[in-house]
C-alpha cells in the first residue's frame, strides 16, 4: 500500500455558527407542557430543588424533558429546613445560594449579597432559574430568541432578553449577561404605562432577571413577577412563609417541594408560549487530497495480480485504469483515523488528476 503525505497547505479550518430551534422535535415555540404525576415532597429529593418539565405527559413513549424550574430564596423560606434546629437552612437557600456562586462566582458565597437586578434599588429576595436541558441548547442559548409569556391573576406579559437594545455586553462568571424585559425578540417594550418602571421594559423592582445563554439558564426576578398588573407583574403567588419586605423572617415551610415550583409552572403553562433558540460553532477542517497523474493508477486489490505477483491483465500495464471510491487518511505510524467515501467512482488513469476535498466536523 502506498501513501501520500499533505503539505501544509492541504489543510484549511473554517468555523460557522449553526442555529435550531430549542425544543424537541424542532419545534421553535413550546406550547404544552407536562410535570411527573406525582412529586416525592416528604422526604429530601430531587423534587425538593427542582421540578422538571416535559413536552408531554411524561408517561407517554417520546416524552423528554424541556427544561426545569427551581425556587430560591436568600433566607430559606418557602422550602422546610434540612433540620429543625437549624433554622432557614433548606432546599431553596441552597437553590439561591447555587445560583449566587454560579453567576458572581464563589467569592460572595456565604454572605448576604444577593442578586440586583437591572439597577433595583434592593436585594433580590428570591429568585426562578429556568434550566434548559443539557441535550436542548447544544453550546449555548441564542440571543435574541428567547421569548415566554407569563399569565397571573395580575395579567399576562411577554418577557424577552435586551440583547438588541445594548451595545455593550456584561459578562460575569457566568459568561454573558442580558437583561429580561418586557417586549419580544431581543427588544424592550417601548410604550408602557408601567407604574414607577426605572426604564421602559423595567418594573419598579428592576428587570425581570437576567438571561444567561452560556449556562443555559433563565433567572427571573421573582419580586417583579409577584407585582400587580399595573406595576408591570402578573400577581403571581409566591409561598414566602412570612417572609417580610425589609426584614428576613424565617418560618418553616411544612414540605420539602417548594410550591412556588408550581406557581411558576402555572403560570408558563397557561400562556403557553415558550420560543428559544440554540446555537453551536462548527468547526470544520478540510482536508485537500491532490491526486497526481502518475499516482494510483495501479490498484492494490489481491485481484489485480496473478499469486506470482505478476498484473492479471497485460491492458493494464501499459493503459492501467482504476476508480476511486474510497479516501482514507492516516496518522504517521500508518494507522487509519478517518476515512472519506466519494459519492460516485473516480475513474483514474495516466491522463487524468483528481482534486478530493474531506470535511471533517466536530
Amino acid at each position: 500500500m502506498s501513501f501520500t503525505a499533505f503539505a501544509p497547505t492541504d489543510f484549511v479550518i473554517s468555523s460557522d455558527s449553526v442555529t435550531a430551534p430549542a425544543w424537541s422535535s424542532n419545534q421553535p415555540t413550546l406550547s404544552t407542557f407536562a410535570t411527573a404525576s406525582s412529586i416525592v415532597s416528604s422526604t429530601i429529593s430531587a423534587g425538593a430543588f427542582y421540578l422538571n418539565v416535559y413536552q408531554t405527559a411524561s408517561n407517554v413513549n417520546g416524552a423528554a424533558t424541556q427544561f426545569s424550574i427551581a425556587y430560591g430564596n436568600i433566607v430559606g423560606s418557602g422550602s422546610q429546613w434540612y433540620n429543625p434546629l437549624v433554622a432557614g437552612v433548606s432546599p431553596s437557600l441552597t437553590t439561591y445560594r447555587q445560583y449566587e456562586t454560579e453567576v458572581y462566582g464563589p467569592a460572595v458565597s456565604g454572605t448576604i449579597q444577593g442578586f440586583n437586578f437591572g439597577g433595583a434599588a434592593t436585594v433580590a429576595p428570591d429568585i426562578f432559574a429556568i434550566n434548559v436541558d443539557r441535550n436542548r441548547y447544544k453550546e449555548n442559548l441564542f440571543p435574541g430568541t428567547f421569548n415566554l409569556s407569563l399569565s397571573g391573576s395580575g395579567g399576562q406579559i411577554t418577557i424577552c432578553d435586551n440583547s438588541n437594545d445594548t451595545t455593550v455586553v456584561n459578562y460575569l462568571d457566568c459568561g454573558r449577561v442580558f437583561d429580561l424585559v418586557s417586549g419580544s425578540f431581543g427588544k424592550a417594550q417601548t410604550v408602557s404605562s408601567v407604574a414607577g418602571q426605572i426604564a421602559p421594559g423595567y418594573t419598579a423592582s428592576g428587570s425581570y432577571g437576567f438571561y444567561l445563554p452560556d449556562i443555559g439558564v433563565i433567572l427571573l426576578n421573582a419580586s417583579a413577577l409577584a407585582l400587580g398588573g399595573p406595576l408591570g407583574g402578573i400577581g403571581l403567588t409566591l409561598d414566602r412563609q412570612n417572609y417580610g419586605s425589609g426584614s428576613y423572617t424565617l418560618a418553616a415551610s411544612a414540605s420539602y417541594t417548594s410550591t412556588n415550583n408550581t406557581f411558576l409552572y402555572q403560570a408558563i403553562s397557561r400562556s403557553a408560549n415558550f420560543q428559544l433558540n440554540s446555537q453551536e460553532t462548527i468547526s470544520s477542517n478540510y482536508v485537500f487530497v491532490r491526486i497526481g497523474n502518475q499516482d494510483y493508477n495501479y490498484s492494490s486489490n489481491p485481484t489485480f495480480i496473478t499469486g506470482s505477483g505478476n498484473v492479471l491483465y497485460s491492458t493494464m500495464i501499459y493503459s492501467p485504469q482504476t476508480y476511486i471510491t474510497t479516501v482514507g487518511l492516516y496518522n504517521e505510524s500508518t494507522e487509519l483515523v478517518a476515512v472519506a467515501k466519494v459519492s460516485r467512482a473516480l475513474v483514474k488513469d495516466f491522463t487524468k488528476e483528481a482534486l478530493i476535498r474531506v470535511k471533517l466536523d466536530w
